[in-house]
Order: C-alpha cells, then sequence, then structure tokens
C-alpha cells in the first residue's frame, strides 16, 4: 500500500470497510465469527490503532438499545485475541471494560484516574515556594548585583546561581524572573547580563512569558512602565533571545486602537481646519481657542503609556532597525515618528548612520562640527561609506520619519548637504532617491519647522541644482498633496491661511515694511500656501500688486522660486476662464496676474525659464491669452516699452541711437533694466527659447485669426492679434538690442529658411533678420576698415558700400525664391531687400530729439546744484550721472550722422537699379505697395513712418521708374478696404503712416517755392513718360504747382468720401478703425472747411446712435469730435485750398482746353510714350470686344466725364439746357463701366484722328454731353443717326456759386432721381437732396444737384467740379483698388501671387493665412449702378450732409489702366499744358 501513489484513499475505504462490517455485525445483520475472521485477518495489514477507532465509534452508536450493545460486546471480546488490552483499556469505557472483564470495577477505575491526573498537573513534586527559603534568594541579589569590573564573568555568576538553586531549592523560573530584575536595574551591563540569560534560559517563550507579565503588571490604571523594561526587551529582541511576535502580543494597546486613534487625530485636524475658515464671531472664536489650549495641554501632560511605542524607541536607541521597522509597519503611516521621542530616537540612528560619509562630502569648507560617536552595538546599521550605501538603511530611516524631520534642524542641514554633494558627483541612479527624499521628508518637514530661514536657504543649494522641471513637480507636490498626509500638516496650513488672512487684511502702501516682515515670517515654512492666497487675493484685487511686490523683500531664495511656480499654476488653472463673460476682452485676473510677473521678476533674483517654457507651451498649443505675461515681462525687465498712442517727441526719440531711445522714447522711464534684462537674456539662451519664442508668436498671429478666433468675438480676436503682434515687436527689439552679434546671428537663420521652412510671413522674417543684417555690415566694415587704414571720408564710404555688397547679396539671392519670378520684373531684389533691410536709424538724424534730452539732463544738473536739500555726495553721483548721459547722447548722435551718410551714398549708388518697369509704371507701383509699403506701414509705429520717409527718399533720390506722384494717389484714393481690414492697433499705425504722408503733400501744397525745389524736376512728377527716358528739363512733362494743389484737393476729398461711408457702414470695425485713422491724421487732414463740417456731421451722428449701444465707439466719437472742432480754426474755405475761379457761359475754344492760351500741339510734335504704343497696339482687341457688347456712346459717358486718360474736353454749349432736360438726363444715363468708358475713349481718339481744330472737336464734345431725355427716345435716334446727336449738343447751363439751394424742383429732381436709382438697384441705395457727386476713381461718373457743371479733363484723370469745386480740380486716376493690393500685400505665402483683375474677374487674393480670397468682379451693371449712385452731401444742412454710398469697386483691366498715362487728346506724344485749360470764357 505504501508503494502506491494513492494510499491514503486506499486507507480511507478500507476503513470504510471495516466500518460497515462491524456495523452489520451490531445490527445483527453479519456472523460473529465471519466477522472476526475478516477482522483477525485485516488486523495483520492494518493499524490497531484504526481499528480501535472503528470499536470506539461502534461503542458509541450502540450504547442506546440493548441488543446491540450486546453485539457489540461479543465483537469486542472476539477481538480481544489480536487487539492489544492497552489500546483498548486506553480509548473504550469504564463500563465496557468490565463487561469485557479487562478491569475489576468502573468506579475504582475513574477514581484512580483523578488522583493521577492530581498528582500530573497539580502537585509540586520536586519544589514547594512554601519551602524556598529566603537565603536563598538572598544571597542570588546579592551574587547578581556584584561589582562586576573584576574578572566577573557571566559564567561564573552562571555556577554560583546553579548551586543556589540546588542548596536552597529555588524555584528556577522565580530567579530567572530575579535576574530580569536586576537587570533591569542595572540596563548598563548589557554585556554581562544577555550572555548570562542566554546561559541560563534555553526556552524563548518561557522568557518571553515572563516579559509579558511584566508588561502587563504596568499597565494597571495609573501605572507607567519603566524606560529600563523597555531597554531589556530592546536588548533580548536585539540578540534573538525572544521572537518579537511573542512579546508584540503582551503589549498594549492594540494595534486597532492605535488606528481609531489615528483617524480621530485627522478628524480633529479637519475641524480644526474648517473652523478658522469659517466666518465667526470674534467671542466664539476665542472660547474656541481655549478649549483647544486645554486639550492640548491635557495631552501633554498624560502622553498616553503606549508600550509598543516604547520598545520602539528602545529599539531606535540600541540600533535596532530591523525590529524597529517591523514595529511601524504595524501602524499608520508616521503615526510613531509624530511622537516627539522615537522621532528623534530615529534622527540619532541616522547622525550616527551617515556620519562618516558627511564628513566625507558634505561638510562645507571651513565647518568643523562634532565627531558623532558610533554605537558600540555591532549589530546596528552600518554607516555609510558611499552615497551607494544610502540606499542600504538611510533612505528607509529617512522615509519613516517623514516630515519629523523638523524636530532635527541638525540632521535635517546634514541631509541637504549631502543631496548636494551627491549633485557635485551626478549619479543618476540615486537622483530619483533624493528627489524622493526631497518630497516626503524635507519639504514637509520644512512645513513643520517654525520661521527658519536658514534651512530655507539651505535647501535652496540643493534645489538649485535641479533642473525646474524637478523643482516644479517638488513644489506641486508638496503645495497639493504633502498637506493631506498628517494631522499635524493639515493644522499648519490651516494655521497659515488664517495668518495670511490677517496680513492681507492690513497690508497698505504704507505699512509694507512691517507687514512684509509678517510675510517674509511666515512664508520660511509655508510659501506655498501663502502664495497661493495672495494670489487669489491680487486676481481680485490688482491694487494690491504695488504693496505687495514692495513686501515681497523679505523672502528667501526658495520662496522666490515657488512663488514662479504658484504664479504658473495659477495662470495655467484650468477652472478660470482668460476672456470675460462678454467674450470681448481678456480676463482681469489674467492681466492682474501678467502686471505682477513683470514686477515681481523685475525687482527679484527670480529664475525665468519656467515662465518663459509656459508662455512657449501655450504658444505651441495655439493658444495667446498667455502672450500678455510675455509682454509684462519685456516691458519691466528690460524696459522695452510697445505703444502706438506715442507722441511726436517720442516718434522721433525712437529713430535714434538705444541711448536716445531709452531716455525720450518711453512713457515711464524704466532705469536699472541693466541686471534684470541681463537675466532674462541668460534665461533666453540658456534653455534655447529666443528663436523658438519669435517664431511661435509670428505662426500664431495667423493662428488667432483662423485656428484660435473660432466662435470667439471679433473684438477679442483682434486684442488677441494685436497683443501677439504687439509682443514679438517688443520681444524682437529686446533680442535686438541685448544680445551679442555672435549670439544673435548664431541662432536666426537665413530670411529663406524662414520664410520657406518655418512658415514665418515676411514681414515677420525681415523684421527678425534685420538687425543680423546690421551688425553683419557693421562688422564687415571694421574690418575692411582695419585691412587698409584710411581717414579719408570718401575711402570710408567706399569701404562701406562694399562691406553692404558683401553682406546683402546673399540676401538678395535668398529673397528671390520668397516670391514668383514676374514679380522681379519690375522690382528689383536689390531694391525689395533695402527697402525691408533699412531702418529710420538709416535714413535720417533726429536732431531735435538729441537736443531736446540733452537740454533735460542741463535742465536737471542744474535743479540739483539749486536744492539745498540734496547731500553733497548725491549732488556729486547725480550730476555725474547726467553728465555721462549727455556725453553718450552727443556720442551717439555723431555716429548716427557719419553712419546716415553712408546709407544715403550706398542708397544713391543704388538707386538707378532699382526698379526695372519691365510692365507699366502701375505694375511697379502695385507690386511696391503690395510686397513693401502696405505690410510693413502696419507692423509698428515707427515701420509706419519709415515706410512714408522711405517713399520720400525714393523720390528725392530721383530713382528712375519710381512714380511719386501715382505712388500717393494710389494711397490715397481709397482706404476703405485697407481700414477695413486692420485690427486696432494696425488701424493706428495705418493712421500714422497717412499722417506722415499727407505731411510731405502738405509740405508741397503749402508753399510753391518748396514744391518746385522737391518736386519741380524729379521724374517722381512727370506727367508724360518718353521712350528715351526723363531729360530733366522739359517742364511740359512736370505736373505745376496749381494743378498739383488740385490734386491733393482730390486726394482729401477721396478721403473724405472713404471716411464718411465707413461710418454709414454700422459695422463696429469700421467705425472704430476710421475714427482711429483719422484721429491719427488730424494734424494734416481735413485742412478744407466743407469736408470738415461733412466729417463733423457724421462723427456727431455717430455720437447720437452709439452712446448706449456702444460706449467704446461713443467715447472715440466723442474724442474725435472734440479734437476736429479744435481744429476748425486752421480750416481753409476750398478757393483757398487750391485756385478756384468762376467760369462763364461763353464756350471754350478746343486751344483753350488744350493748354493756357495756347493751341493744341500737333501730334508729330512729340514721339508716342511707350504706354501710348501698347495703347495702339491693344486698340484692335479692344474694338473686336467692343463690336461684341455694343455701347450706345451717348450712354457709355456721364455728361462730366469723359475717359481717365483725359482724351477731350467738355462742351460748354451743354449748360443751356433746361432743368428738366438735366432731370431727364440724370435720370436715363447708366453708370459708366470699363466696357463703356473703352468704348467711348476709343471713338473720340478716332474723330480726334479723323478731323483737325475745331471743327474735330466740336462734335466730340457734343457726343459727350448728349442729353436723354428718355432711354427708349435716345436708343432710336442713335439708330437713326449719330451725327444728328452729335448736333444736337448745346450749350451747358451757367454756374451758380451760391451754395443756396432752396428750389422747389431741385427737390422734385433729386426724389425722382432716387426713386429711379432704386428701382434700379433694388432699393438699397439712395442719393441724398442737394448732393454734391464724388470725383471717383477710373471715370466714375457724378453729376452736380443744380445742373451739368464744367469738368477738368486733364493729362491724369477726369475730375468732377460742383459749385464748390474748381474747374481746375485735376485729380490723379486710381488705377488699382486698393484693396486688391492691400489683400494680397498681407499674405503669408508670396503675396503676388495672382494675374491682374482684368485677366481673372474672380482673382484669388492672399488673405492673412495664406489661403485665397476671392473677389468677385461685380459687372457692368452694378458698376452702372454704384457710378450712378456715389455722392456726397453738401454743406448746406446737418441733414443734408452724407456720403451714402461705397466707393466703386470695379476693377479696370491692365490695359485700361496702361491708358490712363497714353497719349493725351489730339495729339501723338505730348500732353497738353493743363494749366487754366477749364478757365477760358
Amino acid at each position: 500500500l505504501a508503494d502506491k501513489p494513492n494510499h491514503d484513499s486506499i486507507i480511507k475505504d478500507i476503513q470504510a470497510a471495516l466500518y460497515e462490517l462491524c456495523w452489520h455485525v451490531v445490527q445483527g445483520n453479519f456472523k460473529l465469527e465471519l466477522a472476526a475472521s475478516v477482522l483477525s485477518d485485516m488486523m495483520v495489514c492494518m493499524a490497531l490503532l484504526k481499528s480501535s477507532h472503528c470499536l470506539q465509534y461502534i461503542e458509541t452508536s450502540s450504547l442506546e438499545e440493548k441488543n446491540k450493545r450486546d453485539h457489540y460486546t461479543q465483537l469486542v471480546g472476539a477481538c480481544l485475541l489480536f487487539v492489544p488490552d492497552a489500546i483498548l483499556k486506553e480509548r473504550l469505557d469504564p463500563e465496557t471494560l468490565e463487561s469485557l472483564g479487562l478491569i475489576k470495577q468502573a468506579h475504582q477505575f475513574n477514581q484512580k484516574i483523578v488522583k493521577i491526573k492530581t498528582k500530573l498537573f497539580y502537585k509540586q513534586q520536586k519544589f514547594n515556594l512554601l519551602r524556598e527559603e529566603n537565603e536563598g534568594y538572598a544571597k542570588l541579589i546579592t551574587e547578581l548585583g556584584q561589582d562586576l569590573s573584576g574578572n566577573i564573568t557571566s559564567h561564573v555568576v552562571l555556577e554560583s546561581i546553579k548551586s543556589l538553586i540546588g542548596c536552597f531549592n529555588l524555584d528556577p523560573n522565580r530567579v530567572l524572573d530575579i535576574i530580569l530584575e536586576v537587570y533591569e536595574c542595572r540596563s548598563d551591563q548589557d554585556e554581562f547580563f544577555l550572555p548570562l540569560i542566554k546561559s541560563y534560559m534555553c526556552e524563548p517563550l518561557t522568557l518571553c512569558h515572563i516579559l509579558g507579565f511584566k508588561f502587563k503588571f504596568n499597565q494597571e490604571p495609573n501605572e507607567e512602565t519603566p524606560t529600563s523594561l523597555y531597554h531589556i526587551a530592546a536588548a533580548l529582541l536585539h540578540h534573538k533571545l525572544i521572537e518579537l511576535e511573542d512579546l508584540y502580543v503582551h503589549l498594549m494597546p492594540l494595534d486597532a486602537s492605535i488606528v481609531e486613534e489615528h483617524k480621530r487625530e485627522i478628524t480633529e485636524a479637519k475641524q480644526i481646519a474648517r473652523k478658522l475658515t469659517m466666518v465667526v464671531v470674534p467671542s466664539e472664536k476665542m472660547e474656541d481657542k481655549e478649549r483647544e489650549k486645554e486639550k492640548e495641554e491635557e495631552k501633554n501632560d498624560k502622553p498616553p503609556d503606549n508600550q509598543k511605542l516604547g520598545l520602539l524607541e528602545a529599539l531606535l536607541r540600541i540600533g535596532d532597525w530591523h525590529h524597529a521597522q517591523s514595529i511601524m509597519d504595524q501602524m499608520p503611516a508616521f503615526y510613531a515618528t509624530s511622537h516627539k521621542a522615537i522621532a528623534l530616537a530615529l534622527c540619532q540612528l541616522l547622525h550616527l548612520t551617515v556620519e562618516p560619509l558627511y564628513r566625507r562630502s558634505g561638510v562645507p569648507k571651513g565647518a568643523k562640527g562634532c565627531v558623532m560617536r558610533p554605537l558600540r552595538n555591532k549589530r546596528a546599521p552600518r554607516p555609510a561609506e558611499s552615497f551607494e550605501d544610502l540606499r542600504r538603511d538611510v533612505f528607509s530611516m529617512l522615509c519613516y520619519l517623514g516630515p519629523h524631520l523638523s524636530h532635527d534642524p541638525i540632521l535635517f542641514a546634514k541631509i541637504v548637504r549631502l543631496g548636494k554633494g551627491f549633485m557635485k558627483e551626478v549619479q543618476d541612479t540615486l537622483l530619483s532617491c533624493f528627489l524622493s527624499i526631497a518630497d516626503q521628508v524635507l519639504l514637509p518637514s520644512l512645513s513643520l519647522m517654525e520661521c527658519n530661514a536658514c534651512m530655507s536657504e539651505e535647501l535652496w543649494g540643493l534645489f538649485k541644482l535641479f533642473p525646474y522641471q524637478h523643482r516644479y513637480r517638488l513644489y506641486g507636490q508638496w503645495k497639493n498633496e504633502t498637506y493631506t498626509s498628517h494631522p499635524l500638516l493639515v493644522k499648519v496650513k490651516a494655521q497659515t491661511v488664517d495668518r495670511a488672512k490677517y496680513i492681507m487684511k492690513r497690508l497698505t502702501k504704507e505699512n509694507v515694511k512691517p507687514s512684509g516682515r509678517q510675510i517674509g515670517k511666515l512664508s520660511h515654512s509655508n510659501p506655498t500656501i501663502l502664495f497661493d492666497y495672495i494670489l487669489s487675493q491680487i486676481q481680485w484685487y490688482d491694487n494690491l500688486i504695488g504693496p505687495v511686490v514692495d513686501s515681497l523683500k523679505y523672502l528667501t531664495s526658495l520662496n522666490y522660486d515657488v512663488m514662479a511656480y504658484c504664479i504658473i499654476e495659477a495662470l495655467a488653472n484650468p477652472e478660470k476662464e482668460k476672456m470675460k463673460h462678454d467674450d470681448t476682452t481678456i480676463s482681469s485676473w489674467l492681466q492682474s496676474l501678467a502686471s505682477l510677473c513683470g514686477a515681481v521678476f523685475r525687482k527679484y533674483p527670480i529664475e525665468l525659464a519656467g515662465l518663459l517654457q509656459y508662455v512657449t507651451n501655450t504658444l505651441k498649443a495655439g493658444k495667446s491669452f498667455d502672450l500678455l505675461i510675455l509682454k509684462e515681462v519685456v516691458q519691466k525687465m528690460a524696459g522695452i516699452e510697445i505703444t502706438d498712442e506715442m507722441t511726436s517727441e517720442q516718434m522721433e526719440a525712437m529713430t535714434g541711437g538705444e541711448q536716445l531711445k531709452a531716455e525720450g522714447g518711453y512713457f515711464g522711464q524704466i532705469r536699472n533694466t541693466k541686471k534684470s534684462s541681463q537675466r532674462l537674456k541668460d534665461a533666453l539662451l540658456d534653455h534655447e527659447l529666443a528663436l523658438p519664442l519669435c517664431l511661435l508668436m509670428a505662426q500664431q498671429r495667423n493662428g488667432v485669426v483662423f485656428l484660435e478666433g473660432g466662435e470667439k468675438h471679433l473684438k477679442l480676436v483682434g486684442k488677441l492679434y494685436d497683443q501677439c503682434h504687439d509682443t514679438l515687436v517688443q520681444f524682437g527689439g529686446f533680442l535686438a538690442s541685448n544680445l551679442s552679434t555672435e549670439d544673435y546671428i548664431k541662432r536666426v537663420p537665413s530670411i529663406d529658411i524662414l520664410c520657406n521652412q518655418f512658415h514665418t510671413p515676411h514681414d515677420a522674417a525681415f523684421f527678425l533678420s534685420r538687425p543680423m543684417y546690421g551688425h553683419q555690415i557693421l562688422s564687415k566694415y571694421d574690418e575692411l576698415k582695419k585691412a587698409e587704414k584710411s581717414n579719408r571720408q570718401q575711402q570710408k564710404v567706399h569701404k562701406y558700400v562694399a562691406a553692404c555688397e558683401l553682406v546683402m547679396s546673399p540676401v538678395h539671392e535668398a529673397v528671390v525664391s520668397l516670391h514668383p519670378p514676374r514679380v522681379w520684373d519690375d522690382l528689383r531684389p536689390q531694391f525689395y531687400a533695402t527697402f525691408w533691410s533699412l531702418t529710420m536709424y538709416d535714413l535720417a538724424v533726429p536732431h531735435n530729439a538729441y537736443d531736446r534730452e540733452v537740454k533735460k539732463l542741463q535742465v536737471q544738473v542744474k535743479t540739483i546744484e539749486e536744492n539745498p536739500d540734496v547731500p553733497m555726495n548725491k549732488k556729486k553721483k547725480e550730476k555725474e550721472r547726467c553728465t555721462a548721459l549727455q556725453d553718450k547722447l552727443q556720442e551717439e548722435e555723431k555716429k548716427q550722422l557719419e553712419h546716415v551718410q553712408r546709407v544715403l551714398h550706398r542708397l544713391k549708388l543704388e538707386k538707378d537699379n532699382w526698379l526695372l518697369a519691365k510692365s507699366t509704371k502701375n505694375e511697379t507701383i502695385t507690386k511696391f505697395l503690395q510686397l513693401c509699403l502696405f505690410p510693413r506701414c502696419i507692423f509698428s509705429a515707427i515701420d509706419a513712418v519709415y515706410c512714408a520717409r522711405f517713399v520720400e527718399l525714393v523720390h528725392q533720390q530721383k530713382a528712375p521708374n519710381f512714380c511719386t506722384l501715382l505712388c500717393y494717389d494710389r494711397v490715397f484714393s481709397d482706404i476703405i478696404y485697407t481700414v477695413a481690414s486692420c485690427t486696432e492697433n494696425e488701424s493706428r499705425r495705418y493712421g500714422r503712416f497717412l499722417c506722415c504722408m499727407l505731411e510731405t503733400v502738405t509740405r508741397w501744397h503749402s508753399d510753391r517755392a518748396v514744391y518746385e525745389k522737391e518736386c519741380g524736376n524729379y521724374p517722381g512728377f512727370l506727367t508724360i513718360f518718353r521712350a528715351t527716358g526723363f531729360d530733366g528739363g522739359n517742364k511740359a512733362d512736370q505736373l505745376d504747382y496749381e494743378n498739383f494743389r488740385h490734386v491733393v484737393h482730390k486726394w482729401h476729398y477721396k478721403l473724405t468720401k472713404a471716411s464718411v461711408h465707413c461710418l454709414e457702414t454700422g459695422e463696429y470695425t469700421h467705425i472704430r478703425n476710421i475714427l482711429i485713422v483719422l484721429t491719427k491724421i488730424l494734424p494734416c487732414y481735413p485742412k478744407v472747411l466743407n469736408l470738415g463740417q461733412a466729417l463733423e456731421c457724421r462723427v456727431h451722428k455717430i455720437c447720437l446712435e452709439e452712446k448706449e449701444k456702444r460706449p467704446d465707439l461713443y467715447a472715440l466719437a466723442m474724442g474725435y469730435s472734440g479734437q476736429l472742432k479744435g481744429r476748425k480754426v486752421h480750416m481753409v474755405p476750398e478757393n483757398e485750398f487750391h485756385h478756384k475761379e468762376q467760369p462763364v457761359r461763353s464756350a471754350t475754344t478746343a486751344s483753350q482746353l488744350n493748354g493756357p492760351g495756347t493751341t493744341a500741339k500737333p501730334a508729330t510734335n512729340a514721339s508716342k510714350t511707350e504706354e501710348g504704343a501698347c495703347e495702339d497696339a491693344d486698340r484692335s482687341k479692344d474694338k473686336s470686344q467692343g463690336a461684341a457688347k455694343p455701347v450706345n456712346k451717348a450712354n457709355s459717358t456721364v455728361a462730366k466725364v469723359t475717359t481717365s486718360n483725359g482724351n477731350g474736353a467738355p462742351n460748354r454749349d451743354d449748360k443751356e439746357k433746361s432743368g428738366k432736360e438735366k432731370k431727364e438726363k440724370k435720370e436715363k444715363t447708366p453708370g459708366s463701366t470699363p466696357e463703356t468708358k473703352g468704348e467711348s475713349r476709343r471713338e473720340k481718339q478716332r474723330d480726334e484722328r479723323g478731323a483737325a481744330g475745331k471743327e474735330e472737336r466740336a462734335p466730340r464734345e457734343g457726343k459727350e454731353k448728349t442729353p436723354k431725355a428718355d432711354r427708349d427716345k435716345q436708343k432710336a435716334e442713335e439708330k437713326s443717326n449719330k451725327e444728328d446727336n452729335k448736333a444736337k449738343a448745346g450749350n451747358g447751363e451757367p454756374k451758380e456759386l451760391s451754395r443756396e439751394r432752396d428750389t422747389g424742383a431741385k427737390e422734385s429732381k433729386t426724389k425722382e432721381k432716387g426713386g429711379d436709382q432704386s428701382k434700379e438697384k433694388g432699393g438699397d441705395r439712395s442719393a441724398v437732396s442737394g448732393s454734391l457727386k464724388s470725383p471717383v476713381p477710373r471715370s466714375e461718373s457724378a453729376e452736380s444737384e443744380r445742373g451739368t457743371q464744367p469738368d477738368c479733363q486733364h493729362w491724369l484723370c477726369t475730375y468732377t467740379v460742383s459749385a464748390d469745386c474748381h474747374p481746375h480740380a485735376a485729380s490723379v486716376c486710381t488705377y488699382a483698388s486698393t484693396q486688391d493690393v492691400y489683400a494680397v500685400s498681407r499674405s503669408c505665402g508670396p503675396p503676388y501671387n495672382h494675374q491682374p483683375p482684368p485677366q481673372h474677374p474672380s482673382a484669388p487674393c492672399r488673405t492673412r493665412s495664406g489661403n485665397p480670397r476671392h473677389h468677385q468682379h461685380p459687372g457692368p451693371q452694378r458698376a452702372r449702378e454704384e457710378s450712378q449712385s456715389l455722392s456726397f452731401a453738401p454743406a448746406k444742412s446737418t441733414e443734408e450732409n452724407k456720403a451714402c454710398l461705397p466707393p466703386q469697386k470695379v476693377r479696370e483691366s491692365a490695359r485700361g489702366r496702361e491708358k490712363v498715362w497714353a497719349k493725351p487728346s489730339g495729339s501723338a506724344g505730348a500732353l497738353p499744358k493743363p494749366l487754366e485749360a477749364c478757365d477760358r470764357s
């Protein structure tokens, strides 16, 4: 059976079978003899004991029935042969044994058993306490208490003890108890008693029971367990004489009660914290505090007698860390170490463990310290000799100690210094361990230390070696999780918040110093809790920023770093909305935190890397709200201020050097920024954030609109765009002024890489590259000067030009890839790069600004000298400072003057190769506006000034192929779309740009001598372009002064019309932007009284309409209205602004229409211009187009408009027509379109070539002034005879000079005209009574209310003259809609990437995101409607002063624009002299 694997199961089966067999015998179902034989056979194989068990079970079952009892007795009797009697006597009842005859009497047998058990268990056979002799115990005590200093050993004493036990019959257990008692009294004799006990008692359990009895004796009320008992128990445990598991059950209290006590402490701490945050009556608060003090005193007076903690302390004292750790594992975290005695014992053990390593790597230079004596216990933890040994025990000890390291500041400092020593050796394997110790031990312990600034600074010595990512993670754990891990920390947090509230309630500007000290004391231990509350208050009350910043001067370095983390955490709070509920402005809490960041980071040495990385990460995530922080930090730390509200003096100062900018360019003189700007620069360079921030901001400008904008309000999107752009300009300016040349060049890639690889918009890319070019040119210039020493100024200039060529040549090649090849047909890459690489510093020296600042400094010196209250030493310092600044400014002025002279010489050499003009002058100007002028003029305020000055500079340099007049005209003619697409700050810059352009125009307009000097003989004011080029002496080709004044008046009128249109749209953006632009150009516009009155009327209406709806628009309008009224005294009537005379009724001869009192020049007297040749070449195509779409010549032009190139003159006989005819004519005449204008122009030109003199011009004039009674009649007359139509042309009505328009016929005409127009347009436009038709680009049609007025057909364009306009009001034609130029110029990709509008009526032009946007061509019908509806209100009354309709949006074809500059009427290659052309009578 034993060999089989299922031995147990077989045994069980056999037992069951035997039981069944016996049971059947008892039942009488089976014969006794057979069963006995089977049992006898089986007993050979089975254990006898098993059989006896079967018999025992059956006996128990058969006691009740006599029959069964008899059968059972017989069965057992049969088994007597093979079952031993001893087994049966052991197992069966006495009655059964008596019946079997194995015993005599059952009763006697039971008595004998009782006696044996009593003797065995209850009677002491050898010893009896009553027989023990006291002399034996006395001798035992004497033996144990003898002096052990001699040669007495435990072995000798043990022999004596044995002798005493034998002699006096002493109980060995009692002897052991006495040995323990003596050991308890002489606990310092471990070396003697421990070997004695170990030799005397070899049974650990007995010893453990005796110790447990001793501990239990001291568990009675009012009993205290002696320390010596804990010591001997710890020593016995440490030497493994007893087991902790055996002794632990004898100790009190139970583990469950310890857990309950810990939970109760946490609950009480939370209740205390909750009470501190509740608003209670002061009296109740005092009562609660008194109760808490009483409870604390009770706890301190009667500490609980926790035997487990006492044993734990004793274990730690002797260095038994293994058993101590086992006891602490049975308790809640930090429960044991929350008792000061245990914490100090563990700290002492740590001191001994780290001592060797600390002496080697942690002791600072010059420090001695006291040497710790190691434990004599060889079983104690081994001292750490290396940092790797700290893994063994030190780290685990510190983790068990936790926040209660605060009880031993010296050990705290040792651990921190060991960490610093470790960081110097850089062992990555232990870095995570030290970070965990800092998280779980050092920072919580600092929270429990009261106002220990030294420990804070010591800890910062370690933390500053960690990357800021590790530090901020530690601060986050400290702030959000540590204070919930222990009851003490919960109380400390509540007390800190309560104290912070007390301080902040009383903080003002007057008590900054005492409040700052209190804040400093509180922050040394719990900075996270304190700063979290302070920041929450600042987010609500921004007036606390100043006092708080001043009060932070008592903080430690660690506290400043924690402050930075708390600010970042507050900024990144996901529960806070960064925009207000109206979704139009940034939240005030974010603005407050941004202001605090700038002030705190500037004033105190706080590391900036975390904040800068946070801003970078938010930008990378496509969010730009937090750029406000970067803007404030750069402004406060570097002193670089970004604002578009600069005064003229500040703008002038900004064009100078860095010193002049700092002194006169900013509103607030932020001094002493050298150190703070250096810290900011170092943070950017050390963490490689300078270029990423620039690129992300440049890219995010478009992201604000197209990615981040989403459902945000348009006003908020504009603000975010401006904030992103302004911060980019500010940050780029900081990098340019603070980075060294090497650092800047090393970090900023080339322009093509910026644009093509990083997808940086071109304006931003050049903005970042511009300082690099300047640095490189100056460096190369210095190299060339050193290589060849020469003091001649001419040589220096040539070297500078050579340095520019060396540096800029790669740039010229790089910019070619930025735009399509056709762009470079007109603009040279050299011109493009020159425009984008220069600044105002390169173009002019602000002498007035330098002089102004020097005078200020001189006044300061004089004031200091005259002030008797200033101490002498301070006077001396201030005078030295002011004198040094004066010298710096004067030296800087001299340096800039030399630089500007070199730059101008360089430009003079380059100018001949700037513009190729392979296409028309119009296309050249278009590309210049698109790619250069418009993108840069809205980039910054100083760039706006630069653009205007650059145009003037190109004009002064007499650059070939640059038409100054055309450039100015394109800028002024139609500003609606440009203004509408600007943000708020961009509109300010655009207004500044327009103001600077108007300043130049106004200067030329104001004085004939100035005009003749600066424009008279310049190619930019040519009115005809000859194939042989500009000869510089032909006065007939130049625009004279009087006609220039007419052109300027036209530009003012255009500005007025565009402004009125924007004000009438009702769109928030249009109104806001045009008001900003008008405010900016107020010094130069309006100059004409009637235009100013019209603007005043419309602005007054805005004030009335927006007062309740949009207060910000109301404020803008009121501000502009007040300034406009103040400028009224400087406005002049129109006839003073430009020469205006009253025409007479007599007809004008053809010669008078063509020149100032001379006959027209024959066509052969001058060669055809280049544009004229283009016109002739395209004439056949125009004819074919015109044939396919026939248009009535009389309907192709309006009565007062010819063609945009000025071919032809008005017929003054038309003035004789009646008012009814005028009314019908106005109702029936459709507006001119590009097709009709082209057809009319070609018809007139054919008439001119077919006839000469007066016979030629009369039919042509008649054709243009055809009266139109009604459309049907006119069509019939046109079909019958065109010549009859020409013959019908009569004299026009005389021009009335009076501004009074009070006739009923005039009103009825206006109403009927408005009705027809509304029918034609669908009711969306209306004319105003007495409206003065505006001059519009591309031969827009318009008529006056009182009749058809005489027209001035000049070499540049047509210009409508009404009762308030002079016949000489010549105007420069608008050649292409400005909105197209502007939209394309603002693209992110190559801006000039579309064909001209005529070839592509819906040509895509790039928007800010680089996505194509289609401008739908309005079509001929809409063009006619718009051209007919353009009107402007006269100055008669306020209600009638309206300019109700938008400007014409029709684009001329490319050929049409070229023809603008084609041949004049009646000449082949020359234009007629325009002076007084229409004044002859």
